[in-house]
């Protein structure tokens, strides 16, 4: 959930609104709220998306930078852990503070562009966030995170003409949990942007449902495979209420909780969208070893 804003298609399992962290001027109430939720979607997010883009490049030979959109950017955190040399935790440390002086808004925009700037990888890609949170996506544009930034929320409108634009040439759509409140209908519209379909990987919480989205990328000409080794810790239920919520909704899906959600925590499976020869060129087993 890197990055959730909800939307007018809101969330209808139970979950706990954490409106007020999205749109901050600044990423500290983002990470001062989620951290003792051991919120952690991202950090297998860094792991799965690395592995794809390493993927991707070799594909590709030497055309210039990767061209990555990430969905529900928010304040630039995958994007942040895409291209620089930096963990999670890191950004835990860099944001939690209880120092009443500590730089806020466009002070610590400016000093985060030079932190980044000083751990940037070689050859990072080049990543356009999108966000209805046009505050958290400032944020992400004046440190330098995000090359392209659109607060355009695509369950409501079409693409901007700017934003069409920025999305041609998209290697690799990424989300780390905002599915459920991003709908096919954002996954459509992007897509009517794109000449050709890139590779598309979604964490999407066992509550809810894929298979609009991955029946939609079907028809643009995707194949959908999902990760079945193992699931991914999204971060633990913030109350009881929501913890009972979260088991009502994985029951209507015939889903049972024994060692995933019954831990604590709300559990992400991750799928992986491809052009079907790419499938077939590189089975996901060897895409993603790890996994």
């Amino acid at each position: 959930m890197a990055g959730v804003t909800p939307t007018s298609s809101g969330t209808d399992w139970g979950k706990a609104h954490f409106e007020s962290i999205y749109n901050c001027p600044d990423p500290r109430r983002y990470f001062d709220t989620l951290h003792p939720l051991a919120y952690q979607i991202p950090h297998h997010g860094q792991a799965v998306f690395r592995a794809l883009a390493d993927a991707l490049r070799r594909r590709r030979g030497d055309r210039p930078p990767l061209r990555v959109v990430d969905l529900c950017c928010s304040y630039g955190v995958n994007a942040a852990l895409l291209n620089h040399r930096i963990t999670l935790d890191d950004l835990y440390h860099h944001y939690v503070t209880t120092d009443p002086h500590a730089l806020k808004g466009d002070a610590l925009a400016r000093a985060d562009r030079a932190y980044y700037a000083a751990r940037r990888l070689p050859g990072a890609a080049r990543v356009t966030g999108i966000d209805a949170a046009d505050r958290a996506v400032g944020y992400a544009v004046a440190a330098g995170l995000l090359d392209h930034g659109f607060a355009e929320n695509l369950e409501l409108e079409a693409a901007s003409p700017t934003l069409h634009q920025a999305l041609a040439g998209t290697d690799l759509i990424t989300v780390t949990g905002g599915v459920g409140y991003i709908t096919a209908r954002t996954f459509a519209r992007l897509f009517d942007c794109l000449a050709e379909p890139p590779w598309v990987a979604a964490f999407v919480l066992r509550t809810v449902s894929y298979r609009p989205i991955s029946a939609l990328l079907a028809r643009a000409g995707l194949v959908t495979e999902r990760v079945t080794t193992r699931t991914f810790r999204q971060r633990r239920f913030a109350d009881e209420a929501e913890r009972r919520a979260a088991y009502e909704a994985l029951a209507a899906r015939g889903l049972p909780i024994g060692g995933k959600e019954a831990d604590g925590f709300y559990h992400a499976e991750l799928y992986v969208s491809r052009p079907a020869a790419d499938v077939a060129a590189l089975p996901l087993a060897e895409l993603l070893p790890a996994f």
